[in-house]
């Protein structure tokens, strides 16, 4: 068992720290909302903190998940930030979707600092948090991924080292460009099953079975057929992912058009009021203003 802190308790970083004190690590929390850390606390057990540096003081381990590059630089490395506190010889894990720049530049400061890096950000979605069976990606050395993998599968039903600092943000973009070139996929599919009158929940359980299924389908595809959007990533957050990832592109010279263009159908969503939601909704831009 480990000594632990997790910054973050949002969606993603609540469930995540409550496994971590399930399996019996002894778990240290930050929330830039001190009433939702307290509230954790109440709940799991554990102790709270009211500075990121507080919190990292004295653990083998600092988790984190909060929102993007901004926010991870400011409870690492900005006033009362984790980097400041933490130990020669133990290890940062960052879970939060941000970019592959900030990962090697916080990789960079752990190592001036004498302390192990590692960008992990996660698939999975908040169901995946809340039951335990996330994909986490990971950047940094072996030695350190080593260290902190036995503790990540707390959260994890798949963990894997992809390469080094900013591995783990680099294969996340591939994640988000395949996962939005399957919904706007599947949202046509509907959208046309629909105007043709066939019955879609059939349809769906037909064609799921077959080359056409995939998670987006078996999860997405009834409620898509519904219209109901109001859980799951919201959009908002979907459009922070794509827009690192056509950043990355600019840089690498990789060729997106068809991600390009998903992420101005997200922005007509937003458009629409659905930024917070599921990223679902794709179909919803299709389904407006036709009876």
């Amino acid at each position: 068992m480990a000594k632990v802190a997790f910054l973050g308790l949002g969606v993603m970083g609540g469930p995540m720290a409550r496994h971590l004190a399930a399996k019996g690590h002894e778990v240290t929390v930050y929330n830039r909302t001190e009433d939702k850390a307290r509230a954790w606390v109440s709940a799991h057990g554990g102790r709270s903190a009211a500075t990121p540096a507080e919190a990292a003081r004295g653990q083998e381990i600092v988790f984190a998940c909060v929102g993007n590059d901004d926010d991870l630089r400011s409870v690492t490395t900005g006033p009362d930030g984790a980097f400041a506190a933490m130990g020669r010889g133990t290890v940062f894990v960052d879970h939060t979707t941000a970019s592959a720049e900030v990962a090697r530049e916080l990789s960079g400061a752990a190592h001036e600092g004498g302390f192990g890096f590692v960008d992990a950000p996660v698939s999975g979605g908040q169901a995946g948090a809340e039951n335990g069976v996330l994909t986490v990606m990971c950047g940094g050395d072996p030695e350190t991924y080593a260290r902190v993998e036995p503790v990540i599968q707390s959260y994890a039903r798949a963990c894997r080292l992809m390469g080094p600092a900013g591995a783990g943000q680099l294969t996340k973009m591939v994640n988000q460009i395949c996962i939005a070139g399957l919904v706007q996929g599947l949202a046509e599919g509907i959208h046309f099953g629909k105007r043709a009158g066939l019955d879609i929940e059939a349809v769906l359980d037909v064609i799921a079975k077959g080359a056409a299924g995939s998670w987006q389908m078996e999860n997405r595809g009834k409620t898509m057929n519904r219209n109901t959007f109001d859980f799951g990533f919201a959009v908002d957050w979907m459009r922070k992912d794509l827009s690192i990832v056509l950043a990355e592109a600019r840089h690498n010279k990789a060729l997106l058009p068809t991600t390009a263009l998903i992420d101005q159908f997200y922005a007509e969503v937003q458009t629409m009021g659905g930024g917070r939601w599921d990223t679902s909704s794709l179909i919803a831009r299709l389904e407006r203003d036709r009876s």
